[in-house]
């Protein structure tokens, strides 16, 4: 209980549960006009069920760097959470004020053990709301709060590894036939333009602390 006193900013994480409500309810809603989501590169990227793999590790991922930035990072916890949160939130209304889905999807011929996992994950997750891509955006949330983190931007290995699995990550949303190149791209700049505004308010929250540190000490010399 005391933990919880003094960690109040992990309650940030709780937002989570705000949005999958949005997120399922908005599932359940099926609107009169879709806009598919298409462009020529994606006709040029084969399927390939192995690619599910690396889908599914960001199950895992998210939630690993989530949890271990509320215990030993505060300021990369919270920039997390703002960064993946808002984008997420900013994906739900576009879902809402502009529906959109995919028309890639063809039979899986394959039986092997990926395929069937492919083919339970279409059945579970309908081609609809699909631009931005909130797998995406998360994911490119956690590499560059990684690379930002006091906690580990100074280890080359896990910026390394990081950055080799949210290239996977990404690409496996286009193999398995997830996402569009476009839902894909629009997930990225997302995350970059939330990650940009964190920088700009540090820049200006620093800015104005030293500025006010200018002012207390101008007061004490007179």
């Amino acid at each position: 209980m005391n933990w919880i006193k003094t960690h109040r900013y992990c309650l940030a994480g709780l937002y989570m549960l705000v949005f999958l409500s949005g997120f399922f309810l908005l599932e359940l809603h099926e609107p009169s006009d879709v806009h598919i989501i298409h462009c020529a590169v994606d006709d040029l990227i084969p399927f390939n069920e192995w690619f599910v793999l690396p889908y599914f590790l960001w199950y895992a991922w998210v939630p690993v760097f989530m949890l271990y930035f509320m215990i030993r990072d505060r300021e990369a916890y919270l920039r997390l959470c703002f960064v993946m949160f808002a984008g997420a939130t900013f994906c739900l209304f576009v879902y809402l004020l502009a529906p959109n889905g995919l028309n890639l999807r063809q039979e899986i011929t394959s039986q092997n053990f990926c395929a069937q996992i492919v083919r339970f994950l279409r059945r579970v997750d309908p081609p609809n709301n699909v631009c931005p891509s909130i797998h995406v955006s998360s994911t490119v949330a956690v590499h560059l709060t990684i690379c930002h983190a006091a906690s580990v931007r100074n280890k080359k290995p896990i910026r390394t590894l990081s950055w080799i699995v949210t290239i996977l990550i990404c690409l496996s949303t286009m193999f398995i036939k997830q996402h569009s190149l476009v839902d894909v791209l629009c997930g990225w700049i997302l995350s970059l333009i939330l990650d940009e505004a964190v920088n700009v308010w540090v820049l200006v929250k620093a800015f104005s602390k030293g500025k006010a540190g200018k002012t207390t000490n101008a007061v004490h010399e007179e």
